[in-house]
């Protein structure tokens, strides 16, 4: 047996007996790991330069500063009249509110890149309404945690950063610009949005749902003059890396050189979740909300979730530093090619398991841990690295989220729905099948992805 599977069963085996189990947190799970190979390997003389890269990657900072970027959005409540806006749009065809449903949690996906905060933000909203035109219970559930988790895998979601460290681990920090990858993510989120919205069409003309009553249907004019601040959010997020995807080789590389053109894709992960954050504390209608001391105690309400999320990042890290270290992704990549594995056998198996690991553990967890191996392996196979780096959050980070038993997003559906437990899984079962052959048509090169 390759030694790289009996690194990986060790991971894996106390991850989910420390989780599972002992029902302790995921971090701690981690650094039990972490220790437990630097001492099977006998690296101990190496720990001080894994705990360096684990610290030293610029895309942990990065990720700090879009998740202040997100809470600074949740207080000011900016983006909530955007959903107004797209309710007022699509309520008045038949089963409108359930596309407004996706196409709202995958705008709020481009801004907050969380999946649970996403339910409880838009579903308020369209789980009522929903119900109220007609969904069962189960369904508005299910459309509004299954819309939301596409956060996991829209940029900024924390999962991309763990994705995009995981390439750099292999390929070299800073080989991949951010435009470049961010721009395949979108690439891939076009054709979920767009699975989840055929769904949404099939499951209203089975249950034969109306359009929302029109006494609900807000103004446009209205939602229009009060909310198209909010409107401006998604492009100052996305422009600066679709200028850097279109024009890092033709403008910024001439002028500022390939390390100068590196280092601004880089800069911007910095600089741009500022930017968002200081125009929504510009544009906030309640300036007493965010006051410095309302925006500090915040921060502090909210690191408890924090803190959870980049520790796993920081540790996942340098568990990919040993595995690089020893060689793991090569020796993975070497088996696959000795047994002469199949694209489309290989890309079931990693499909299935981390449906099935998508169930204890997560996603981000997945994506810092895995990543690498993940990456090689499809790599061995035939498949673009850059395309195997930007499904890790999809078939990682969204997977997590809709399927129990640590389906963070059908639970809490299934709160603001109030449905049955029993239909909302039968339910759901539809949606992770979906969602699980999307992957692998992604994957297996079948539908085209802007980017590559």
């Amino acid at each position: 047996m390759p030694s790289a599977f009996i690194y990986l069963g060790i991971l894996l085996g106390v991850v989910i007996v420390w989780f599972m189990v002992f029902k302790r947190p995921v971090y701690e799970a981690m650094i039990i790991s972490f220790l437990i190979l630097v001492a099977v390997t006998d690296t101990w003389g190496n720990i001080w330069s894994y705990i360096n890269e684990g610290l030293s990657s610029s895309l942990l900072y990065s990720m700090v500063a879009f998740v202040a970027m997100s809470i600074i959005l949740t207080k000011t409540k900016i983006i909530d009249s955007c959903v107004y806006i797209i309710l007022s749009l699509l309520g008045r065809i038949p089963g409108g509110v359930g596309y407004a449903s996706v196409v709202a949690s995958a705008f709020m996906g481009s801004l907050s890149g969380s999946g649970p905060g996403n339910v409880m933000a838009t579903g308020t909203i369209t789980i009522p309404a929903m119900k109220r035109s007609g969904f069962p219970p189960e369904l508005a559930a299910n459309i509004e945690s299954n819309a939301s988790y596409m956060g996991n895998m829209i940029p900024p979601s924390s999962n991309i950063f763990a994705a995009l460290a995981a390439y750099g681990a292999i390929y070299g920090e800073g080989s991949l610009s951010q435009g470049s990858f961010w721009t395949v993510l979108w690439g891939i989120a076009i054709w979920f949005i767009l699975q989840r919205l055929i769904m949404v069409f099939v499951f209203c003309a089975y249950y034969k749902v109306k359009p929302m009553p029109k006494e609900e249907i807000p103004s446009l004019r209205q939602t229009l003059r009060t909310g198209w601040r909010g409107l401006l959010l998604p492009v100052i997020l996305t422009v600066p890396f679709v200028l850097d995807y279109l024009f890092k080789d033709s403008f910024f590389t001439e002028r500022l050189g390939a390390a100068g053109a590196k280092s601004f894709s880089s800069a911007l992960l910095i600089f741009i979740p500022g930017l968002v954050a200081l125009v929504c504390i510009l544009m906030s209608k309640d300036k007493r909300e965010v006051t410095p001391h309302k925006i500090a105690v915040g921060f502090a309400k909210s690191i408890k979730s924090i803190a959870p999320t980049v520790g796993v990042c920081v540790i996942g890290y340098m568990i990919g530093a040993i595995f690089a270290d020893l060689g793991v992704d090569r020796e993975m990549e070497a088996f696959i090619v000795d047994a002469d594995m199949s694209k489309l056998g290989l890309v079931l198996i990693i499909c299935l398991l981390t449906c099935f690991l998508g169930m204890v553990i997560p996603g981000s967890s997945l994506v810092a841990t895995f990543g690498g191996v993940f990456i090689a392996s499809f790599a061995s196979v035939g498949i673009d690295p850059v395309l195997a780096a930007a499904m890790l959050p999809c078939i990682c980070g969204v997977m997590c989220g809709i399927t129990p038993p640590l389906g963070l997003g059908m639970y809490a559906g299934m709160s603001l729905a109030e449905s049955d437990f029993s239909k909302t899984f039968k339910n759901n079962l539809w949606w992770v099948g979906a969602q699980f052959l999307m992957q692998v048509l992604v994957l297996m090169g079948l539908l085209p992805i802007m980017g590559l």
